[in-house]
């Protein structure tokens, strides 16, 4: 496991934002992190990229405590924050020359390491535009340059397509998923769009500073929401019923075989599984 977390709290005051959770992550995985606001998303995030110190618990990431070991931590993992962090008036190809030298690389392997970022994010177009010209799109592509530019084992990706319009948010997406597969990289996702998580290898559903749920999305799906069946009769008749599981329609259809107008079945999704895990809970911020 690149990820370790046992037990892990954090509070601010009497206030507690993480409590106690614990779940791991495995190496080469595409891990999404999902919660509303508040949850305790950012929290546990800031804490695994050693920016926050924990009140209490465990966690590691590579093999590392993340207070004990924290350059460690810092020097295997790229992070790209919501917001923006880069120079609006350096290039692109400048903004990651800089990035690159914080890590100790100068000369021919800084040189390599920042054309690498640039290929590897499909940034090359636009690597000598500052990056305070660039579209919503192009800056968020510099950005996992940026993180990048290391050749991290773990990359923390929160948020990444927020704000983007639906081609962009697309073509970011292919992006990082074709990134994780081929180069083997970790990537620690956190999204508010289910469609983007449904394709992720595991899932950790937070709410309220706890762990609600744990799974691959099929797992997640098959426990915490239900098909759907639609049927209309020949006399107009309208059925509806809920699945425990898909194949429990075949039956309900047998028996109307030869009434049956028109049938529909509606598969339970992520945003069903999320909402029925913390619909009408008390968010707290």
């Amino acid at each position: 496991m690149i990820i370790q977390v046992d037990n892990l709290s954090k509070a601010y005051g009497n206030v507690k934002a993480v409590k106690g959770i614990s779940f791991a992550v495995r190496e080469g995985s595409l891990f999404s992190f999902l919660g509303t606001n508040g949850a305790g998303k950012s929290t546990t995030i800031n804490i695994l990229t050693t920016l926050l110190a924990k009140t209490s618990g465990k966690a590691a990431v590579g093999g590392f405590d993340v207070v004990k070991d924290a350059q460690k931590v810092r020097n295997l993992i790229g992070v790209v924050f919501q917001d923006n962090v880069l120079d609006p008036i350096l290039t692109v190809r400048e903004n990651l020359t800089v990035r690159g030298s914080l890590y100790g690389l100068s000369g021919v392997k800084l040189k390599n390491a920042v054309e690498n970022a640039v290929k590897i994010a499909g940034v090359s177009e636009f690597a000598t535009r500052p990056y305070g010209k660039l579209s919503g799109g192009q800056r968020r592509r510099t950005d996992i340059a940026r993180a990048l530019v290391h050749t991290p084992r773990l990359l923390f990706l929160d948020e990444p397509t927020t704000g983007l319009d639906p081609k962009t948010r697309r073509d970011m997406w292919l992006m990082i998923r074709d990134l994780q597969k081929n180069s083997g990289m970790t990537v620690f996702l956190t999204t508010h769009y289910m469609e983007e998580a449904a394709e992720s290898d595991d899932i950790v559903v937070i709410h309220k500073g706890e762990v609600k749920a744990h799974g691959t999305p099929l797992e997640l799906k098959m426990e915490y929401c239900s098909d759907l069946l639609k049927m209309t009769l020949d006399n107009g008749d309208y059925i509806e019923r809920k699945l425990e599981k898909t194949t429990d329609a075949l039956s309900i259809i047998d028996g109307y075989r030869n009434r049956i107008a028109n049938v529909e079945i509606i598969n339970g999704t992520l945003d069903d599984v999320f909402l029925n895990l913390t619909e009408g809970l008390e968010h707290v911020d």
